[in-house]
């Protein structure tokens, strides 16, 4: 798995929230549902995105907008529309007053709006969790990512809008799956364009050492790596790879190893799954040792972290404390 794949497969849809959304003049959506990521892709008309405290960005046919929570913004057919839904944490809707909806209404399967040939139409795709291993893909993208549609060819956005539509047998790992394909695809090419800088571990893939390190750490996580058995495997000294990665990463091999197996335990530590047993798919001999560095790196413990994430408590196999094991 390079470093692309495995970033990216953090923010996988289970049971994301999609809708398609028929719209026609006047109309203006203010979401504050703190939804960590959303996607919103213009399938047909145009619309205005509004940050809170930022300027009002116009989108057209074709064009993908990525939002990065919990800030709220609002979508409508111009900037100077007020507000006539909120949408709020849960995908309840209310009017600015907190009252019943009336203008909007159910217009078929997961299809909402004012009306059933709405002037414009939205795809919207709600990530309601993400992994931690994503972490560093929320850190490198901005509040507001627009996409522009004449600035690449995909069939994605109508197979999306069209398949939001349908009920059928096992339609929700569909619309999971395409999601994440737009997704992945819209980041791809966002994160190619000439005007962007792309984050580090992006850039890393293409260099022939550190991406073939990196390759090699999310491919077996679980192994005791150290810097002279990756610079062997990369056929380079260990100064060398241990410098290079550094300068072209950010950090060096053992720390972004750490960084990767914490994220991977704190994804890992869900309910029915022992501290121990997480430990064992990461590379660490005990759950000692991963408490330990756990506790270290992020600042709390494992148990913490399950408590926090709302995780039922897994016991903790008896242990002693063995041998600091490798980071």
């Amino acid at each position: 798995m390079d470093v692309v794949a495995g970033l990216l497969n953090g923010p996988r849809a289970h049971g994301a929230f999609l809708l398609r959304s028929s719209l026609t003049p006047p109309w203006s959506l203010r979401i504050q549902d703190e939804a960590p990521l959303t996607l919103v892709a213009v399938v047909r008309g145009e619309a205005w995105v509004i940050p809170d405290g930022s300027d009002p960005v116009p989108l057209c046919q074709g064009d993908v907008a990525i939002l990065r929570g919990p800030d709220p913004y609002t979508f409508a057919d111009d900037p100077a529309t007020p507000p006539q839904v909120v949408i709020h944490p849960g995908q309840r809707c209310t009017t600015p007053d907190g009252e019943h909806l009336a203008e909007m209404r159910e217009l078929g399967v997961r299809t909402w709006g004012n009306s059933p040939q709405g002037a414009t139409v939205l795809v919207t795709g709600t990530y309601q969790v993400l992994s931690e291993i994503c972490r560093p893909l929320l850190d490198a993208l901005p509040v507001l990512l627009v996409l522009p549609g004449e600035s690449w060819d995909t069939p994605l956005i109508p197979l999306l809008a069209s398949e939001v539509g349908k009920d059928d047998p096992g339609q929700e790992a569909v619309l999971d799956r395409l999601l994440d394909l737009l997704l992945i695809a819209v980041l791809r090419t966002w994160f190619a364009r000439p005007d962007v800088r792309a984050p580090a571990w992006y850039q890393a893939h293409s260099d022939p050492v550190v991406g073939g390190a990196l390759r090699l750490l999310h491919d077996n996580p679980a192994h005791p790596w150290t810097v002279a058995e990756l610079a062997a495997a990369t056929h380079v000294s260990r100064a060398a790879l241990a410098r290079r990665f550094t300068d072209t990463v950010g950090q060096p091999p053992m720390a972004y190893l750490t960084a990767w197996r914490l994220a991977l335990a704190a994804d890992l530590l869900r309910p029915g799954t022992s501290i121990s047993e997480v430990a064992a798919q990461v590379g660490y001999g005990s759950s000692f040792a991963l408490c330990t560095a756990f506790k270290r790196v992020r600042g709390i413990s494992p148990r913490e972290h399950r408590a926090r994430a709302g995780l039922p408590q897994a016991p903790v196999a008896a242990t002693r404390p063995w041998p600091r094991q490798p980071a």
